[in-house]
Parts: C-alpha cells; structure tokens; sequence
C-alpha cells in the first residue's frame, strides 16, 4: 500500500465509482471529494455505492467553482483523510473524476516505489513560463480575487481594472516566490504532511484563497519549501488549447493515448466507453512498461492547434470567423488583377485568356452585376451574379471565388466605377497582383455622347475615387504585387509592361509576345483632355499627353545640317 490516490469529482459520478473501483482492486487507498453542488440525493447515492469498499472513503465537502479556493480546499480535506487513515501510503496522487489510469495499477506503484523521496508535481515561476493565458500572470499574486471569474465576470474584470489604477499591491508572505503548475501532482507523505502540518497554514491558506486559480499555484509554491527532490512534470497527461481550456479525449483518441505511455489521462468523455473498457482492464492487456512520455503526442497536438488558430489560407471556419485577422491569409491562391487594361484595349479579356490559358473575368465589382467569364451567371461554388449579394460581403465573395477555383488562375478587371469596399483587402492581400493604367477610366467618357458638363463632372468624380484608391495601393500596409503606370508612360510603350505581366501569370518557358492588344483609337483625346481642363477640372493621373495627336500631322523634315566655320 504504497500509492494513496485522491479524486476531486465534481461530475459524472458513475464514471468516477468505476475508476475508484479499479485503483482500490489494484491496493491503491481512495479517499474521494465530491463537490458540495453536487444535490445531497445524488450524493448518498454515490456513497452508499462505494460501501462495499473499505479503502475507499468520503471526505468532507466543499463547493468548488473554477478558479476558486474550494478545490483546494477539497484536496486539503482529502488528503489530510487519506494520511490519517492509511499510515502505510508512501506517495499520495491527485487525480479527478474524469481522469483515467492509461497503465496497470501496479506499474505507477512499481515506478513510484523506486522513487521514494521524489515529489512529481510541476512548478515554474511566472517568470521563466508563458503558460498563463488571459493577460494575467504575476498580478493574480499580487491582487485580490474575491469574485468568482465565471458567475461574476462584470465584478471581477472591475475590481482587477481598480486596483490597477489605484496601484493595490498585496503583501506574499513571509517572502515565499509563487511557483505554478498542473494542478494534478503527485506528492510523498513527507512533502505533504509538511505543507498541512506547516505553523504558518493559515497565513498561507488566507493569502493563496484570494489568489486566482489557487489550485494551479497552492501546492505548486509550497512544495518547493519542503521538497528535497522535485521533478517539475506531472504523472498525468493533461493537453491544453491555446486558450487554456483542456482538450478532452473521446474514443477516436484510444491509439493516441496509447501512445503516451503515461499513467494517467484527463479528461475523458464520460460516455467514451470504448477507452474505459479498453483501459481498466487486467495487466495482461494493457500496455507496456516504459517511462511516461507526453512529448511522442505533442507534434500532434501542436498540429492541432495550428490548424485551429491558422487553418489553410483562404479557407474559413466559424471557430474563427468572429476575430479579425484570425485567417491563413485573405485567399487560397494567386490572382490578377487589371484597372484600365479594357478601357484602353479592345477585346483585352480574350486576349489576355488566349495569351495566359486564365480564365479572365469583366468587372466583378461593377454596378450593375458580377461580370463572370463567358456572361456566366453562376460560377463555382453556386456564387452569382447578383451585386446585392456580392456586396454583402464584398471580401467574403472574393475569397470564395478564388477558394472555388483553385487550381486555375482568375483574373478580373477593376475600375473606379466599381464597389470600392474591397479596395483595402485586395491591396494587403499578399496574392493579389494589380496592374493600373491610371487614368484610363477617360476612354469611355472621351467616346461617349454626353453633354461635356455631365462628362466634366463624372470625370471629377471617378479621378477623385481613383486618386484614393491609388493611395491605398501606395500605402505602406499593402502586401500586393502592385504596378501603376500613367496612361501617357504606358501608351509610350506598351508591349515591356504587357510582357512582364503575362510572364507572371502565363506558363513557364512561354514565348515572347508578337504582338499587343488592339488598342483604342485615341486621337484627339489629348484635346479633349484640355477640353477638361478649360472647363476648370484638371485630368492629371492621365499624364502629360499632347493636345494634338493626329497622326496625319506628320513633323516636316529637317533641313540638312551644315557646318559653320
């Protein structure tokens, strides 16, 4: 009767009988606290369960709440029980109803008998670990904690706000330096008769009932006052998420608890049968003798929780969808993106798809509707061409896009007659490539037949909506592959930014372009620029374009240059 095993239960009271069935059948001592919320019908029950077994006993209750000093105090009731009562108990073990023994009983006594003044119980200061999650570390040892973190949340974040400000510090006594750790250790009677037996109890007790989480920092603190040889680990394999709340085991976790080879594990499902029956089993099925080691499963673990928190670019799920920034980028793949190309090019979709093998779209953010490739309706992904859905959510729409279409390469055109909203997302999204002929947005108005006032005023009114998208792209936040040109820099010569754009979207090793799009009559659109420009609006992301372009104008030629002596 070396090993004394102590289980906090709070829930699942059958589970938890059958678990302390198996630990006395093996000649481990059980001393038992069962939460005081627990309805005192439902708790004779359970004791009146376990009669039959003389070394399992019943400690007195207390009401345990997360965070609160009850389950300390229920572990200091339990264990003073099981020292009084089992005098032969070398080492005592903390577990929980919901913990179940991974290994045969007589293999945790075995290790521990060849470890007699061992204490294994994890212990760190705030300082050297960053396992606290929730912003506070070294002040839940320094402030008061009076308020229950989970019933009332409103008080307690209130008290914690006043006595930040007012600079409340409290007093640790008698110069202790609180240690934290799993609450789930693993204690000799020496060590743990020591801290109940210690002078200073009740100073140490009043000060660590205001701390917060108690059970974490307790027997974590004081042990190291009177332990002679502490390993900072514990017995019991516990996973935590990266929000601090402890992964539970179901049945589809059986190999992976295999795996550990820990003794104990927490916390189980209590309907995962297929692990109680496969665990609290007789010694020649379970598994074999070797040192517990946790770490074989971590790579798992830590999978998991990047898969959580990051998840694959371009795909979301609801577990992060509330918290901005919590994506694996905006999209799945690389996409382009054109702003003046089919204002100044006839035909440029075509083009573009015959020259790259893309599947090249209109405007999918224009006004009226979504311009799919082809006048499709619906594309993939059941997404159409509806603008008012579209603009429900104009970044969850390109992200679907792109998401639905993996594997080809999507191009669309962009304007500042389009949906502005997604002008921010498409700049600091790392796999967007834009390309921009500023001020292209002229052509049509040069060609269409409205009266010039209407067209001076839309002209001032797309420049302006173009100047501030372009000072997005400018912005020192964007991640995009961005290249602008003036309209007057690229109508000079075409052909270099056409080659370097299809080299990047278009297949490796790819011939260099014959020729360019066919390109938009433009003459007399210097005029009507200075036209603009007479009236009071003045067209400046078009460049410097001369007033008269008319190619029958051919310059006359040069006299013969002569010498002069």
């Amino acid at each position: 009767m070396s090993v004394g095993i102590i289980m906090l239960v709070h829930t699942a009271l059958a589970r938890a009988e059958q678990v302390a069935r198996h630990w006395a059948a093996a000649g481990c001592p059980v001393v038992i606290h069962v939460d005081k919320a627990v309805p005192r019908k439902t708790y004779a029950a359970f004791s009146a369960s376990l009669a039959d077994i003389p070394d399992v006993k019943l400690c007195v209750r207390h009401r345990c709440e997360w965070g609160t000093w009850g389950i300390v105090a229920g572990a200091q009731s339990a264990s003073e029980l099981m020292l009084k009562s089992f005098p032969d108990v070398r080492h005592v073990y903390l577990a929980s109803g919901a913990c179940l023994p991974l290994r045969p009983v007589q293999e945790l006594i075995d290790y521990l008998d060849s470890r007699p003044r061992t204490d294994f119980i994890e212990s760190a200061t705030t300082a050297d670990v960053p396992w606290t999650v929730g912003g506070l570390d070294h002040e839940r040892f320094t402030m008061r904690f009076p308020f229950s973190w989970k019933k009332h949340r409103y008080l307690f974040d209130r008290y914690v706000l006043l006595q930040r400000r007012i600079g409340y510090k409290r007093r640790i006594p008698n110069g202790i330096l609180p240690h934290m750790g799993s609450q789930w250790w693993c204690l000799t009677r020496q060590t743990l008769s020591a801290i109940l037996e210690d002078p200073e109890r009740a100073t140490y007790d009043r000060y660590f009932s205001k701390v917060w989480i108690p059970d974490e920092s307790y027997f974590q603190t004081l042990a190291r006052q009177y332990s002679t040889n502490i390993e900072s680990r514990s017995l019991t394999l516990s996973k935590f998420d990266f929000q601090g709340k402890p992964h539970i085991f179901y049945d589809d976790h059986l190999q992976l608890l295999r795996r550990s080879d820990c003794f104990v594990a927490r916390k189980i499902w209590p309907h995962a049968d297929r692990l109680y029956d496969a665990f609290l089993t007789d010694s020649a099925g379970a598994m074999k003798r070797t040192e517990p080691n946790p770490g074989k499963i971590d790579r798992i673990f830590a999978k998991a929780v990047e898969r959580r928190t990051r998840g694959r670019p371009g795909l979301y799920m609801q577990g992060r969808w509330p918290n901005d920034g919590w994506d694996n980028g905006m999209t799945s793949s690389k996409y382009s993106v054109f702003e003046g190309f089919s204002d100044l090019f006839e035909d440029f979709e075509s083009w573009l798809g015959k020259a790259t093998g893309a599947r090249v779209h209109g405007h999918l953010y224009g006004p009226e509707q979504v311009e799919y490739h082809g006048g499709q309706n619906i594309i993939n992904g059941a997404l159409s061409d509806s603008a008012a859905i579209r603009d429900y959510n104009p970044k969850g729409f390109l992200t679907n896009l792109i998401w639905n279409t993996r594997g080809e390469r999507q191009c669309f055109q962009f304007g500042p007659r389009d949906n502005q909203d997604i002008s921010w997302d498409l700049a600091k999204d790392p796999n967007a490539q834009i390309s921009v002929i500023s001020g292209a947005w002229a052509v049509p108005l040069f060609f269409s037949n409205k009266n010039f006032a209407e067209i001076r005023a839309e002209a001032a009114r797309l420049q302006r909506i173009e100047s501030q998208h372009l000072d997005v792209l400018r912005s020192p936040y964007s991640k995009a592959r961005i290249r602008i040109w003036s309209m007057a820099e690229f109508i000079e010569a075409p052909m270099e930014p056409l080659q370097t754009i299809i080299d990047e979207i278009g297949p490796k090793n790819m011939r260099r372009l014959a020729e360019a799009p066919k390109m938009v009559d433009l003459s007399g659109f210097g005029q009507f620029l200075q036209n603009l420009k007479n009236q009071g609006m003045h067209p400046y992301l078009m460049g410097d374009f001369p007033v008269t372009n008319d190619k029958n104008l051919a310059p006359r030629k040069s006299r013969k240059p002569y010498l002069v002596q």
